[in-house]
This record gives C-alpha cells, sequence and structure tokens, in this order.
C-alpha cells in the first residue's frame, strides 16, 4: 500500500487529509512537528510526504532541504503546502527540493490529482531499456543513472526530464512539451517550474566536475547538447 507523510500541524487540515488520502486506499501517517520528521521517514519509508511550510521548531522549507541532503531520503517527493503563494515563493520550495507546490486553501481534488501525478512519475518504467548520451548512461531496469561511471542522484521529476531529453538528444524541447509530458496535461504546473527542476537536474549531473551539456534555448526551451554552447 502507498505510504504518505503528512507533515502539518493544523488538527483540522491533518484530519482533512488522512480522511480523503485514505479514502483513496492510501496508507497515511502523521508528523505535526517538524523535529519528527526526519527521524518518522527513515523508520517508515513514506513514498510521498505532504510538507506544510510553517511547522513549529523547524520550517518546512528548512526540512525539505535536510531531507534531500538525507541520502535514504533523497528521492522521497515532496508537495509542499504553504499560504505563500508569491511566485519567488514557489521558485524557493521548489529550489530547497519540493518536487510540487499546491497553495492554501486548495481543492481536495486538485491535491489528489497532485499526488496520484507525482507518484506515476516514480513508478517503475515497465519495458527493461537503457538510454545513454555521451558519458550519461541511464538503467530503467535498476533506475539509476550514471556520468562517467559515477551515480548521479536524482529525484523522480529530474529524472523524467532527463528521460525525455536522452530519448531526443541535440532537439530542443519546449517548456510546454516538458511541462506536458512530465506533469501531464491535466494540472497546472508553471512554466517557471520547468526551469527550476532543470536547474536541479544540471546540478545533479555535474555535481563530480562534469561539464554542463544542457542547452538552454533562451525562449524557448532545452537541448542535451555535448558541443553548442548555451544562448542564456
Amino acid at each position: 500500500m502507498t505510504k504518505i507523510l503528512i507533515v502539518e500541524d493544523e488538527v483540522g487540515l491533518v484530519t482533512l487529509l488522512k480522511y480523503n488520502l485514505e479514502k483513496q486506499g492510501y496508507e497515511t501517517l502523521v508528523c505535526m512537528d517538524g523535529k519528527d520528521v526526519l527521524t518518522t521517514a527513515l523508520l517508515e519509508n513514506p513514498d510521498l510526504i505532504l510538507l506544510d511550510w510553517m511547522l513549529p521548531n523547524i520550517s518546512g522549507i528548512d526540512l525539505c532541504q535536510k531531507i534531500r541532503k538525507t541520502y535514504e531520503l533523497r528521492s522521497v517527493p515532496i508537495i509542499m503546502l504553504t499560504a505563500r503563494g508569491e511566485e519567488s515563493d514557489k521558485v524557493k520550495g521548489l529550489s530547497y527540493g519540493a518536487d510540487d507546490y499546491i497553495v492554501k486553501p486548495f481543492s481536495v481534488p486538485e491535491l489528489m490529482a497532485r499526488i496520484m501525478a507525482l507518484l506515476r512519475r516514480i513508478t517503475p518504467v515497465p519495458v527493461v531499456r537503457n538510454l545513454s548520451y555521451g558519458d550519461i548512461e541511464m538503467d530503467f531496469s535498476k533506475r539509476r543513472v550514471l556520468r562517467d561511471g559515477h551515480p548521479v542522484h536524482l529525484g523522480p521529476t529530474e529524472f523524467r526530464l532527463l528521460q525525455f531529453l536522452m530519448e531526443k538528444p541535440g532537439n530542443v524541447l519546449s517548456r510546454e512539451y516538458l511541462l506536458k509530458a512530465v506533469w501531464g496535461g491535466s494540472i497546472h504546473v508553471e512554466l517557471r517550474t520547468v526551469d527550476v527542476h532543470i536547474r536541479r537536474l544540471r546540478l545533479a549531473l555535474n555535481e563530480n566536475g562534469g561539464r554542463d551539456i544542457i542547452r538552454t534555448v533562451r525562449s524557448v526551451g532545452y537541448a542535451l547538447d555535448s558541443h553548442l554552447q548555451d544562448e542564456e
């Protein structure tokens, strides 16, 4: 059974989330204080974390960063729940490691759709195959990425972005195309979200000193290109 960790200190919202998630067949865990989250997540190994921005003792944004720096949890998808709706706050949340962001008050059907879409992204690819480009290798059977023999640790969203880029190396994929391919067309996600996750993908790919091979075509999109320079 898919397990979702709810990190929220509003009792009413916790009750609402538990009821609707369990109605959809998910198992739920609850942390109402940020200091308990890492311990609970390491013990219970949740499939997804719903993380409130404002928490006692530690902010959700700092907690998100700690989760991403914890090796055992770095690939667990995170949806931030927050009343902060400014674009700069959304970008900050995504930059600190969140995979998605939803602003309170939100509709329960939209949240459920976002959860299902994010969980679909981490579902193993049914066919066993590999992709390679330059010194980058993707092994779908092991859900592993290597660059020059070194493991590249990617979240589910970055993994999917890299997959689509590697399936069409050299081709410029528009932000709109990547948005629909990775997030699905039924959920509203801003184009800026693609840029944030591409930035995270770049950092992960270049972590061991590799040369940047994601080309940015201004106002259009991105391409895997080991020869051409960025147009930024």
